[in-house]
């Protein structure tokens, strides 16, 4: 049976704002295992893996080998491997560009999660397919790292009521994420705990930084002009804390297929909200928001990047990447039409 840690928040570490530039610099002197080979502690354990290829069943452990970490989507395993550095290594499940929320795992999965010394997930229902899943591995803990954060719950549709998955895209709750990451490594790996919190510290820098520059870039829009328009509603967590208002097609991407109704109502909003530019998502069809932008006469702004990372060669190869790219997207979207 599958054992789940359970995950405290503490008292999270306040810290200086600076220089986007200089703390990203910052972050490239964490702390990892071989911290004389220059290796920093975004890298994966093993080079040249990517943390979304999903593979054929891991051997078997050897001694003294990096304990393993599993987690749910590419996200979930960038996140966890800059908080790891050398000291352990980590996978995801899902591949690179793969839909989350209806992901059908395969036996290679099941095989993987059983030599897994760890399994990191999102909770709030976004993976729906891993109860099933985790009742096919045996004694591997689990941490759900949504823990302490509050959900905002779905306005409508067939999801009403139920938590919004999406919550690391806000660069302050991924600040929690991190917080989780870090304690539930320290809590599988005591004897590298100071590798974790240097790690995690300044990690959280980076993520602070993306804060505060997409706080100062949104605040040039006026009050009459803050619509965030999107196919899925992946947005909710980022439209509170900056801001900004929600529109979107569907709630959640396992729908993925625009009804008329949908469309019909997404249209008006824009249409009476005088919304500048509308925005899709990776992982999805962005035909039916080209739809709306051509019978509005906004703009279509583009993809923004949600539930998987870019291939190393992408715009989003990491997850701060991922944070950046969107920031700069939304913003120049909207703010650019309106200058």
């Amino acid at each position: 049976m599958t054992r789940f840690l359970g995950v405290s928040l503490g008292k999270r570490i306040a810290r200086p704002w600076g220089l986007l530039v200089i703390v990203l610099a910052l972050a490239s002197c964490t702390v990892s295992q071989s911290s004389t080979d220059g290796q920093v502690a975004g890298s994966t354990a093993n080079p040249g893996a990517n943390p979304g290829e999903s593979s054929t069943a891991s051997s078997a452990k050897e001694p003294n080998s990096p304990k393993k970490v599993l987690t749910t989507f590419t996200i979930l395993a960038d996140m966890a491997q800059n908080v790891a550095g050398d000291a352990l290594t980590v996978e995801s499940i899902t591949r690179i560009g793969a839909e989350i929320h209806g992901y059908e795992p395969v036996p290679s999965d099941i095989a993987k999660a059983q030599n897994a010394d760890l399994i990191l997930y999102n909770g709030m229902d976004l993976e729906r397919w891993l109860e099933q899943f985790l009742r096919n591995v045996d004694d591997v803990p689990a941490a759900i790292l949504s823990e302490g954060i509050t959900p905002i719950a779905i306005a409508t549709g067939p999801y009403a009521d139920k938590p919004n998955p999406h919550a690391w895209m806000s660069p302050q709750n991924a600040l929690v994420y991190v917080e989780n990451i870090r304690q539930a490594f320290v809590d599988l790996d005591p004897a590298n705990a100071d590798i974790y919190n240097a790690n995690a510290a300044a990690y959280s820098q980076s993520l602070e930084a993306i804060d505060q520059a997409l706080q100062a870039a949104l605040a040039a829009l006026p009050p009459t002009q803050r619509y965030l328009v999107t196919c899925e509603g992946a947005f909710s967590y980022l439209a509170r804390d900056y801001g900004l208002k929600e529109i979107y097609i569907w709630p959640i991407n396992a729908e993925q297929q625009s009804t008329p109704k949908q469309l019909k109502a997404v249209i008006e909003q824009v249409k009476a909200n005088n919304v500048p530019t509308v925005f899709c998502e990776s992982t999805v069809s962005d035909e039916a928001q080209k739809q709306i932008a051509q019978a509005t006469g906004a703009m279509f702004g583009g993809n923004l990047y949600v539930d998987s990372l870019s291939t190393p060669t992408g715009p989003v190869p990491t997850f701060l990447d991922l944070l950046q790219y969107d920031a700069d997207v939304i913003t120049d979207g909207l703010i650019g039409r309106e200058s």
